[in-house]
């Protein structure tokens, strides 16, 4: 894999609290300059980022329910329709984690069939954060089969604010259970380095979450040369 196609494969990612509106478009400006897959923000910047990529390859990407997943369906699919409407393409919801505890995945899917259909019907994608640290490898496994029956577009490891980001392990049990049903694996949280990226991609990541796409990308390229 060269440098320009690991690019194609980053949501290049600003989620801190305290991220100012100098630095989304700085962070736009990198995304289009190494032409990575998307910009992912918090609503509020969803316009801002719209509106500098706009002409562009690189996909607006905003995150809903964030970071705990336990927002009401409505609030949701409030964000996601909102989201959508000043310019995001691409949906990162989390996950209801303390219902997929309580064994309610029933209604858990019903919260990720809702977005999946509001983001669908105006042709956004959706990814699903499990959150996966918090979760057992059977509640993985729960996880992914709601998110298949939902119809999500990707699901995804964590939100980086949780107990722990990606992992190797992780990221193959999710990729074994997406790949056949033509789900995609978005690998995201503590993925600093090129090595990171090159094990998430190995272990069948289709997607990488991360701020760090820069200086991954600048390895790569180093790489090449």
């Amino acid at each position: 894999m060269n440098a320009s196609q690991l690019a194609a494969m980053i949501d290049h990612t600003l989620l801190k609290p305290d991220a100012t509106p100098e630095q989304i478009e700085r962070i736009c400006r990198e995304a289009m300059e190494c032409r990575f897959a998307a910009v992912c923000v918090n609503p509020v910047y969803v316009s801002v980022v719209s509106r500098l990529l706009e002409g562009t390859d690189v996909t607006t990407c905003s995150v809903i329910g964030f970071p705990l997943g336990a927002a009401t369906t409505a609030n949701k699919i409030a964000e996601a329709r909102e989201a959508i409407r000043l310019g995001a393409r691409e949906i990162d919801m989390v996950l209801w984690v303390g219902g997929l505890k309580a064994g309610q995945d029933a209604w858990v899917e019903d919260d990720v069939a809702r977005v999946a259909d509001a983001c669908h019907q105006t042709g956004a994608r959706l990814k699903v954060i499990l959150e996966c640290a918090l979760l057992s490898e059977n509640e993985k496994r729960r996880a992914c089969g709601i998110c298949f029956e939902a119809n999500a577009d990707f699901v995804k490891t964590s939100t980086g604010f949780g107990p722990g980001g990606a992992t190797v392990d992780d990221v193959r049990l999710l990729s074994s259970l997406a790949k056949p049903v033509g789900v995609g694996v978005k690998a995201a949280g503590g993925i600093r380095t090129l090595q990171d990226a090159l094990n998430m991609v190995a272990a069948g990541a289709t997607r990488i979450g991360t701020s760090g796409g820069v200086k991954i990308v600048a390895e790569a390229r180093a790489a090449e040369n």
